[in-house]
């Protein structure tokens, strides 16, 4: 076994999963910086889990080469911990550089979306379906202009044969494909997931949304998709064609990552209008993030692993909120707070906030209401909510 400290030095803290974190780390001989994600052997408690760090590793060495896949350096071993060097995206995530762009057109779009469909392209004709494809695992790998997108977080992919079915409910609550919910789906549900993130990219909401999970399931199973509302009438017919083919509920219907990128939206020359996006899509998408972002914050603090540093600026921003100090916070206070933070909210929208928030029906929210109320729309990837998704399914509870 390499020790990766002989060669690496472990740096600060860039992200936390549920399995492992992530911390830059600084090759001693060259100076050059790579990102360490280190997994704890004591939480791998499941031969399953053990498989499943195994795979990871497998199929990002089985992708190596790939010019829009994060390279793995290198995997090590000590007593205690799985350590994976992989090259660092220092560029963040994709949908942020849009917001701070503060600019995006139909084509920005297209040409975005090209990129990700040819990784995607790429992975299914190499027999690797992601499972988790979502907004916030495609990095830039560097904060330059026109930095490289990279795909990342292979922990939920698998590796596929032509016609396998697979059955377990992985991935995250927007982005899932209704037959991923069904347990009878292949790399089709992938198309579905970038689907999901082109409608977001080009209106700033997710198609499917709802205040739970459960009822997010419902309106994908549903497959009701919203063409009508703002800013849809603006949008081109080429990008209403191509996200409806590709959010189509049928998978044997739904387009391929190579039909994708041959319809007439997508290609470097094609249809896509170069006028921009009405600016309520950007300003929705930053509420997006902004909610992606507190709700991986308020996992974390149920997980009890947010540093002191954060639990203070959720404290902080609780305070803030809660202006005459009564230790909660009232409709009123909630509207004012986001606005003061510059979260652009209607009334409707606020008092529904409020309403998932306000958990014991009291009108107003408390610390640990403001903090839960965002939790339970995000991942669902492992056993205790695996299961909640089973028990939705499995109405007769014949299991």
């Amino acid at each position: 076994m390499e020790d990766i400290h002989a060669t690496y030095t472990i740096g600060k803290e860039l992200g936390r999963g549920q399995f492992g974190v992530t911390h830059l780390c600084t090759h001693k001989t060259t100076g050059e910086q790579f990102a360490c994600k280190t997994i704890a052997k004591r939480k791998l408690t499941s031969k399953e889990d053990v498989e499943d760090v195994t795979r990871e590793v497998e199929i990002m060495y089985h992708l190596a080469g790939q010019a829009n896949v994060v390279e793995l350096k290198g995997a090590y071993e000590d007593k205690h911990s799985v350590h994976l060097v992989m090259e660092l995206c220092a560029g963040g995530e994709l949908f942020d550089r849009i917001v701070a762009q503060g600019h995006f057109t139909e084509r920005a779009a297209a040409s975005l979306l090209r990129t990700i469909v040819q990784i995607v392209h790429t992975c299914h004709s190499m027999g690797v379906m992601h499972r988790d494809l979502k907004p916030e695992n495609f990095l830039l790998l560097n904060k330059e202009e026109d930095s490289p997108l990279k795909a990342t977080d292979f922990g939920l992919s698998v590796f596929f044969k032509q016609g396998e079915v697979f059955r377990d409910i992985v991935g995250s609550a927007y982005y899932i494909a209704p037959e991923v919910l069904k347990r009878k789906y292949g790399p089709e549900a992938d198309i579905w997931s970038i689907g999901v993130m082109l409608y977001i990219l080009l209106c700033g909401v997710p198609p499917f949304w709802a205040e739970s999970e459960r009822g997010i399931f419902n309106a994908i199973l549903q497959g009701e998709i919203d063409f009508v509302s703002d800013p849809w009438p603006n949008i081109s017919s080429g990008a209403k064609d191509l996200v409806k083919k590709m959010l189509n509920s049928d998978p044997n219907q739904r387009l391929t990552a190579f039909d994708v990128l041959n319809h007439p939206w997508i290609k470097e020359d094609g249809e896509a209008p170069d006028t921009p996006l009405d600016n309520t899509v950007l300003n929705r998408l930053k509420q997006f993030q902004a909610m992606n972002q507190f709700k991986k914050a308020a996992l974390k603090v149920i997980a009890g692993c947010l540093s002191e540093e954060e639990i203070k600026g959720l404290k902080e921003m609780f305070k803030d909120m809660d202006s005459d100090n009564s230790g909660t916070i009232t409709l009123e206070e909630l509207e004012q707070g986001l606005a003061k933070q510059g979260t652009k909210l209607s009334e409707h929208e606020v008092k529904q906030l409020m309403e998932a928030a306000d958990a014991d029906g009291n009108g107003a929210i408390d610390y640990e209401e403001f903090i839960t109320a965002t939790v339970h729309m995000n991942r669902m990837d492992r056993e205790e909510h695996l299961y909640t998704a089973f028990q939705f399914f499995d109405k007769d509870n014949s299991g």
